[in-house]
């Protein structure tokens, strides 16, 4: 009877070990892919070659890429927690996080070096002819610091032109049916409007170290999935790397995906950062560090009252994944 006793309770070990070993790989196995939007901007292409290649997965994490053309509608879906993170500019992280403090910026995933453009019609030759004209911008964001950039170097005001709320993608047609003169866009859009005539009037080259997207999560996802977090980082850079030795390759993946000619997608006046010019936006002592970039868009927010309190900014970035990388 005793070695009976002592039998299962071998067995009964045996079978919980077994248990909590298996319950371990399911779990591990089942564990949610990050859920991040992606919008239409080469800058955000990155992502589109690491899934299709399979660096995130190499990385360890599995992620779930959604294309949007609308990415504003998409900030707010990651506000109400459908998203784990999401790409957006500083501007618009700033603006963002005046709603959600539980959230951080992880990574600068690339600098605008002339890619952002104001496109005009044939007929307006300098800044200066803007005057009185209709200006599109996509109001309360970047876009806004950036045409007001762009006038302040005229000498203007936003009082001096009639400012649109519109997006990136709605500017080519808005040209084209002279509801505005103007307007802030990027590639591909930029594209479609000098098809219909548009030329360009003003790009990013002139405001350096003005605009910036970053790779933004939520801080619970930081703080429970962090080998998550820093495994897209990884798979990130890879993908970095990899499009910038394989150019053409890289155009056909993101074509095929985006289903956009391989003609639209250029690299031109878009800086993709690797981890080396990351960690030295994330050093405050840099003139041109990601925390003074930030004070400035904080400082026109709360000017121009868009936000009526920012977080403190130190607060809104973690640098540590990049930390320790390959």
């Amino acid at each position: 009877m005793l070695k009976l006793l002592k039998y299962l309770s071998i067995c009964l070990i045996s079978s919980c070990l077994l248990f909590a070993c298996h319950g371990s790989v399911l779990t591990e196995l089942k564990r949610p892919p990050l859920k991040i939007p992606s919008g239409y901007f080469v800058g955000e292409y990155p992502a589109i070659i690491a899934q299709q290649k399979g660096f995130f997965k190499a990385q360890g994490v599995d992620v779930e890429i959604t294309h949007r053309r609308y990415i504003r509608l998409e900030a707010a879906n990651f506000s109400a927690g459908k998203y784990d993170g999401v790409i957006c500019s500083l501007g618009s992280f700033i603006i963002l996080s005046a709603t959600n403090p539980d959230i951080q910026g992880v990574m600068v995933v690339n600098e605008s070096t002339g890619a952002d453009v104001v496109v005009a019609q044939s007929e307006i030759k300098t800044v200066a002819d803007l005057k009185g004209k209709k200006l599109g911008a996509n109001l309360g964001g970047f876009s806004e610091v950036f045409v007001t950039e762009m006038l302040k170097k005229a000498n203007f005001t936003s009082d001096d032109v009639n400012l649109v709320k519109l997006e990136a993608s709605e500017i080519p047609q808005r040209l084209k049916n002279n509801v505005i003169q103007a307007g802030h866009t990027w590639e591909p859009h930029l594209s479609e409007a000098m098809k219909s005539g548009g030329h360009i009037l003003f790009t990013s080259k002139q405001t350096p170290g003005l605009i910036l997207d970053l790779i933004v999560f939520r801080k619970e996802i930081i703080r429970d999935r962090p080998e998550d977090v820093r495994a897209f980082v990884r798979g990130w850079l890879q993908a970095v790397n990899y499009w910038k030795a394989n150019v053409q390759e890289g155009n056909a993946i993101i074509s095929k995906v985006l289903k956009i000619p391989s003609n639209t997608i250029s690299l031109e006046g878009v800086n993709l950062t690797n981890l080396a010019e990351n960690q030295n936006f994330f050093e405050s002592s840099n003139p041109n560090s990601v925390y003074k970039t930030a004070k400035i868009y904080a400082d026109f927010f709360i000017r121009t009252g868009s936000v009526t309190r920012i977080p403190e900014l130190k607060n809104l970035f973690n640098s540590s994944f990049l930390n320790h990388l390959p």
